[in-house]
């Protein structure tokens, strides 16, 4: 399960019409293409109301007032994302259609055929940011730290289960059993929510998933804490160490949104739209809500996320063959 931002994003999206000046479009250098011509469409290949989703119309909000133009949402559900995410690569590469894709799209090639080239598909243009996963167990399981969960799991093999909603959160429950070497099983459920009240009642015992979702929980103590999945340490909860410091070095697992465009743009127009995100994410109005939904900024350039992809695709994968995820 993808983790959700609280609405509050939308706030920000109509306070940023005060803070940028006019239409950038006039002002643009003689070597660029005339762009945009027309409005942009904005795939989001989930739901409307989740993180991606409220991701793009902040985002989209901006743009419209950078380029002079409206960029339309476009929610195009299904398939874990890959319907919507196929309609963007076949779209005309001319930098007026755009995707938000996150962790999902490198997840769904390991165990889904998908109608694309996850590697060619699409050119990327931004990066807007990350969001740390969190391992909680119940107030009454007995652990306090991760070398506690993988001294317990190999002492009693088979006995320790982690609860997920399937998508992200099996993948990267996956991932913690296989690297702590522990024989876990992962409980399946309809959704985050359920996933996480039977944690907080002990009728399982871990769940690995969103620090944006379990955040309220831990503060009112119904879930214990005991490391998050980033690559740092978050802000929201400084005193927690990472799963990586904990006892499982190299352990990183945390959902991200990227934006994306068909393959073949114009490197102009690309570099247009990077500069243009690049400046959104740099203000400190955007750094401080991203900041207090446990999420946060990681503006980036395109060449940079080609290579964060290719290397997402082959962990992905890899974790699905170690711990024999079926491919549909």
């Amino acid at each position: 399960m993808k983790p959700t931002l609280s609405i509050c994003f939308y706030e920000l999206i109509f306070s940023l019409a005060a803070l940028v000046p006019g239409t950038a479009a006039a002002q643009r250098p003689a070597t660029e293409p005339a762009y945009p011509t027309k409005a942009l469409r904005f795939i989001v290949p989930q739901a409307a109301g989740g993180s991606n989703d409220t991701m793009a119309r902040y985002v989209a909000h901006y743009l419209s007032d950078r380029l002079g133009k409206p960029v339309v949402i476009d929610n195009r559900t299904g398939a874990d994302g890959i319907i919507g995410t196929d309609i963007a690569a076949r779209s005309a590469p001319d930098g007026h259609t755009l995707l938000l894709a996150s962790a999902a799209y490198a997840m769904n090639p390991s165990v889904r055929k998908v109608p694309y080239d996850p590697l060619r598909a699409f050119d990327w243009v931004a990066m807007l940011g990350n969001g740390p996963t969190v391992l909680t167990v119940g107030p009454s399981f007995p652990v306090n730290s991760v070398k506690d969960i993988i001294a317990l799991g190999k002492a009693k093999p088979g006995y320790i289960n982690l609860a997920s909603a399937g998508g992200f959160q099996h993948f990267i429950s996956a991932l913690f059993s296989h690297q702590a070497g522990i024989n876990a099983t992962i409980l399946l459920y309809k959704g985050g929510f359920p996933a996480m009240i039977d944690v907080m009642g002990g009728q399982a015992h871990m769940l690995v998933g969103s620090l944006v979702s379990a955040i309220p929980h831990i503060r009112s103590t119904k879930l214990k804490p005991i490391a998050t999945g980033g690559a740092q340490r978050t802000a929201l909860l400084p005193e927690l160490p990472t799963i990586s410091e904990a006892g499982l070095p190299g352990f990183e697992a945390a959902n991200y949104w990227t934006i994306a465009t068909p393959a073949g743009t114009s490197p102009a127009i690309i570099q247009r739209l990077n500069r243009e995100i690049g400046t959104l994410l740099k203000l400190p109005e955007t750094q401080k809500r991203f900041a207090n939904e446990g999420a946060e900024t990681d503006p980036r350039p395109p060449a940079e996320i080609s290579k964060m992809m290719a290397v997402q695709l082959a962990k992905w994968a890899k974790v699905a063959k170690d711990s024999g995820m079926a491919k549909e």
